[in-house]
């Protein structure tokens, strides 16, 4: 996926990262010191990495049940609730910029995906060379159902997945396996957990910067698995024909006809979904996925980063905390959303989070003159 071109020395070996937590999973009380440090650290890594001629390529997996969750959103959560905005906003421009780092890394770049690949976790993987998906990973995007929007980078990776799949799943926040991940083209390569021991002895055990020799050891312990009946992707025709809607209110009347004529148990589940999420997440997430379509990489980080500044903000709405509070915090699952009905979000609501920043706020600074990104 990235060149490798600039690499001289053929003598490499493989460096490891293993994530013992989140990218930013720290305890509730943490600092934004504490936040933003993970991130920080991993990019002087890369950086050090890629300028090693002794480095051939790079392992990122985790450690437990999870690859990697995202960012602590409650730390997030007590920072804006305290008006420490500005290290919220650190911690968000020190982890788009680690993101644009391994989307445009020379180096080869392996992601082992056993567990839950959530949020910024997803960030930190998908725009790498390859990501191998097993039989314990679960993805998602749930970020509607926390009054926030798709971010670190997800407004790039979903509209590039089949038909209208990444509407679908950035909207509603619905998981998908790891065969569902490899059927979609979310990962490069899939096995069963049973193999990672042997992936990791592979992997070590290279001395080399050729994608081609890391990709034929990930095939030679790849598994053919296939999605589950009840999987969204045995649907991708009703999924399309409903998702493709212009807006978030004709993707919910084309779903409501669809259950109707149909009484199919996946309409009825993507309804009650939509209907979970903040209507304002709803609207601009779909907005924003549909423009990063058509936007590069560094593109879809920036713009991300303004809506994000918004989210934060509370200049036009609270549902990121009220989300966080509802679904996290207090756990009552019963937030209350302001605008509270897809009707009352306007659309200069949702041009808000799309406007340029002030000329007292600084745009997300990333170096692509110096580190191109891709389409």
């Amino acid at each position: 996926m990235q060149s490798v071109k600039r690499l001289v020395s053929r003598r490499c070996r493989p460096s490891l990262i293993q994530c013992k937590r989140s990218l930013s999973s720290l305890p509730i009380n943490s600092s934004a010191d504490d936040l933003q440090h993970e991130g920080a650290g991993l990019h002087k890594l890369y950086a050090s990495w890629e300028d090693d001629p002794e480095i051939g390529f790079v392992v990122l997996k985790g450690s437990g049940r999870a690859f990697c969750a995202g960012g602590d959103i409650v730390s997030l959560y007590h920072l804006i609730n305290e008006g420490k905005i500005e290290e919220a906003k650190e911690f968000f421009r020190t982890v788009y910029s680690f993101i644009y780092l391994v989307g445009t890394y020379l180096k080869p770049h392996v992601a082992i995906l056993d567990g839950i690949t959530m949020g910024g976790g997803a960030g930190v993987s998908i725009p790498g060379t390859f990501r191998l998906a097993t039989g314990r990973t679960v993805f998602a995007t749930p970020e509607t159902q926390i009054g926030f929007h798709p971010d670190a980078g997800a407004s790039f990776y979903l509209p590039r997945l089949p038909g209208h799949l990444g509407e679908y799943l950035g909207l509603t926040g619905e998981k998908l396996s790891g065969a569902e991940m490899i059927s979609c083209g979310l990962a490069t390569h899939y096995s069963h957990t049973e193999k990672l021991p042997l992936i990791d002895d592979e992997l070590g055990k290279l001395v080399t910067d050729d994608p081609s020799v890391i990709e034929s050891s990930l095939e030679k312990y790849s598994d053919v698995p296939y999605p589950e009946k009840i999987s969204a992707l045995h649907r991708i025709e009703v999924l399309d024909k409903c998702f493709a809607h212009d807006t978030v209110e004709e993707i919910m009347d084309a779903l409501e006809s669809e259950a109707s004529a149909t009484n199919d148990a996946w309409c009825n589940s993507t309804l009650r979904k939509l209907k979970e999420a903040s209507p304002l997440s709803l609207k601009v997430s779909l907005r924003s996925i549909r423009e990063g379509r058509f936007q590069t990489l560094d593109q879809c980080l920036a713009r991300e980063y303004r809506m994000t500044l918004q989210a934060i903000s509370k200049q036009i709405s609270s549902d990121f905390c009220e989300g966080v509070r509802a679904r996290v915090v207090d756990k009552d699952l019963a937030p209350k959303w302001a605008p509270s009905s897809l009707e009352k979000v306007s659309n200069d609501m949702v041009d808000q989070y799309f406007a340029p920043l002030s000329e007292s706020e600084p745009d997300l600074d990333l170096p692509t003159k110096q580190r191109e990104a891709f389409n």
